[in-house]
């Protein structure tokens, strides 16, 4: 599996919760509790991961939400929980599926 980045802004609200949630994923996938973090103004940012609001998760590249990068790196995004309510990060389920998705892509 390609690395697993968690990108933000300095000062975002939700990056502790994106970090816990990230945590567990990565826990409950049997994966050893390891990322790579990036700010949204970091110049060693790979250009593939710009563009994202603040936090945003990638597998292998792509964001477990399924969005496409954008004009909004230094604003908070939102996603919507399993009950439909905005939340100010990636809901645990949609961060687990990315990372057993990219496991059988790579065994």
């Amino acid at each position: 599996m390609r690395a697993t980045e968690l990108i933000y802004f300095a000062g975002c609200p939700h990056i502790a919760a994106a970090r816990e949630q990230l945590g567990r994923a990565l826990a409950e996938a049997n994966l050893a509790p390891v990322w790579v973090e990036y700010q949204t103004d970091d110049p060693g940012l790979p250009d593939y991961a710009r563009g994202f609001g603040s936090p945003t998760i990638l597998v292998d590249g792509k964001d477990v939400a399924g969005s496409s990068p954008g004009e909004c790196a230094d604003s908070c995004r939102l996603y919507r929980d399993e009950s439909g309510r905005q939340v100010g990060v990636p809901p645990f389920q949609i961060i687990l599926a990315a990372l057993r998705a990219s496991m059988i892509h790579h065994a």
